[in-house]
């Protein structure tokens, strides 16, 4: 077991995370029976490798197998799970770990996985940039949709598209439905960020969120949020938009996204974690870095939808317990790394986005790959078997003299960082390269503690002077 929990956390649940390298090692073993027998399916795994420096493996929603192969999956963990499925049909996943469920199918026979089906962010895009002459199945809205990708020796390969829905069943949206969901991305695109007193902006935040849950069920309205971040994000990420187009290449999109990290002021901190709970995340491990380092962060996930949240803050001792939802953080005489980030930036709630988006990748392809067009990785935060993370170089943006004169003003930056920010601006943004093996799901307090020191705004003002 590998332990994420903080040692202050004395009334939250613990989150002991396992290594489920048993159950990984027997879905890996079918997926790589599936690619010898299905041409096409090893092909596009090719391509992905080469082209993206992703591992199939991270893209596959679910296998379909005999039933007789119950007992072999429970004996490695998997459990079944009560979502909408097929008559016949039984689902199992692992309730502590990160890897594709398996449907046991009366109607499967053989040895190994019968149907295999990948998962990319938006199906039409995968069927026109492959070129599938295959109809989707199930209508524009359906909380699902899927496409037969290709058939051969007996095995189905298939994409899958999702929208808040863990089910496997197909069916039709109810009417209006499609335009609703049009119109709930369309409130979470053109939401107003910057407002002259941030708190406005969260207010004006949760009017929208309450316009959308109007129009939607939550957990599409939580998928709809967060693929308008990843669009936000991108915007000021040259390696995140680089990284997009390698993959929508293969249509695939942000398919394999890990998790979204905001960073986030202490005053506004209960009103993100609010925003976030009535999207319907729950909060999953707390951290507190130590008085030292001056940071913590709520960990908060939204199972249906395949959302997991990293938010950020500066904590005082005797903060890791505190209702974030419903307590304020009084000020502080000074601002460590998130709170000066924030002080430059904006919150990612509202003007910044996201500090950095984080995706699984084949780690060391990915930053060789990477490397070849331009964009250099910092050292690994994370360097574990289970575990590798690394930051690409973060996009520098300017600041608002505004930002830097307040900050002068009250004595928080010296007068050599406050010329220095508006001559060189201040590490913004990352995209992140992870890789996790044993279907590990947690993180490693001690790296991220590692790497919010290392990309404090002051600290990285030095390396460019």
């Amino acid at each position: 077991m590998v332990s994420t929990s903080s040692a202050s956390e004395k009334s939250a649940p613990r989150f002991d995370w396992p290594l489920a390298y048993e159950a990984e090692q027997l879905l890996r073993r079918w997926v790589e029976e599936f690619l010898a027998r299905n041409r096409c399916a090893h092909r596009l795994a090719e391509r992905m490798r080469d082209e993206t420096g992703t591992d199939f493996y991270e893209w596959v929603d679910h296998l379909v197998v005999g039933p007789e192969h119950a007992a072999a999956l429970r004996a490695v963990g998997l459990v079944e799970e009560q979502v909408a499925a097929p008559t016949g049909t039984s689902v199992l996943h692992h309730p502590k770990a990160m890897m594709p469920r398996v449907l046991l199918s009366a109607g499967a026979k053989g040895a190994g996985p019968v149907e295999l089906a990948v998962r990319p962010e938006s199906l039409a895009d995968f069927v026109a940039s492959h070129g599938l002459a295959s109809p989707i199945q199930g209508e524009v809205g359906a909380r699902l949709r899927r496409v037969l990708v290709a058939e051969e020796n007996g095995t189905r390969l298939t994409a899958v598209e999702r929208l808040g829905w863990r089910g496997f069943s197909t069916e039709p949206p109810a009417p209006a439905f499609a335009a609703a969901v049009a119109r709930a991305r369309e409130l979470w695109h053109t939401r107003q960020r910057d407002f002259a007193d941030d708190t406005a902006g969260v207010r004006h935040a949760l009017d929208v969120l309450g316009q959308v849950l109007a129009l939607v069920p939550r957990e599409v309205a939580c998928e709809l949020f967060f693929a308008e971040e990843r669009v936000f994000w991108e915007l000021r990420n040259r390696a995140g938009r680089l990284q997009k187009r390698r993959q929508d290449r293969l249509g695939l999109g942000w398919g394999n996204h890990d998790h979204h990290t905001f960073r986030c002021s202490r005053p506004l901190f209960p009103g993100l974690i609010e925003f976030l709970t009535r999207l319907g995340l729950e909060k999953r491990e707390r951290f507190y870095a130590g008085e030292e380092a001056g940071w913590g962060a709520q960990v908060m996930e939204a199972p249906a939808a395949g959302i997991v949240v990293f938010a950020d803050v500066d904590l005082q001792p005797g903060e890791i317990d505190i209702d974030f939802a419903t307590q304020r953080l009084p000020g502080l005489p000074a601002l460590r790394t998130v709170g000066l980030w924030c002080a430059l930036h904006g919150d990612s709630f509202l003007q910044a986005g996201m500090h950095h988006l984080e995706a699984r990748f084949d780690f060391a392809r990915l930053r060789d790959q990477l490397g070849a067009e331009g964009v250099a990785t910092m050292k690994p935060f994370s360097d574990f078997a289970f575990l590798k993370q690394a930051f690409t170089e973060g996009e520098r943006w300017p600041v608002h003299p505004e930002r830097v004169a307040r900050l002068r003003q009250g004595g928080l930056v010296t007068p050599e960082q406050a010329e220095g920010f508006l001559t060189h601006g201040a590490i913004g943004s990352h995209l992140e390269n992870l890789q996790r093996k044993g279907g590990f799901k947690g993180f490693n307090q001690k790296a991220v503690s590692a790497i919010i020191a290392a990309t404090d705004p002051r600290k990285m003002q030095a390396h460019s002077a």
